[in-house]
């Protein structure tokens, strides 16, 4: 397993909770329980979510943190959902550096800050 992925502590349920309703209300069937998903490579990949929509699966991280979600980050999940054939992964965070963002944007990676979600949540 990675060990960016041994070393990350569990979202907050309450964060947590929002993600997962966020989802939902996009039509999205959430997997929580079984996330660690063996790559190509051999080694373990660990998502916080995987969500579904459709017949695309994606993977998704959320960050909990108090600074600037930096590109290695999203070059992380990038190689993860990679790895198992996951396609376009989604990270939620605080705020993302612009390298991240720009990395992001090519790579077609969506980086959803919590105030969008926590506030989409409280509108709906």
């Amino acid at each position: 397993m990675s060990s960016e992925a041994e070393n990350r502590p569990k979202p907050e349920p309450n964060l947590l909770q929002h993600v997962i309703r966020y989802f939902e209300k996009d039509g999205y069937k959430i997997e929580q329980d079984e996330t660690t998903l063996e790559g190509f490579s051999g080694i373990s990949q660990k998502f916080d979510l995987i969500v579904q929509k459709g017949q695309v699966a994606q993977g998704v991280w959320i960050r909990d943190w108090n600074r600037t979600i930096g590109v290695n980050i999203i070059i992380n999940i990038d190689k993860a959902s990679s790895d198992v054939g996951l396609s376009s992964p989604i990270i939620i965070g605080g705020k993302f550096s612009g390298h991240a963002k720009s990395y992001a944007n090519r790579r077609k990676i969506t980086l959803l800050t919590k105030q969008q979600i926590t506030l989409r949540h409280m509108v709906n």
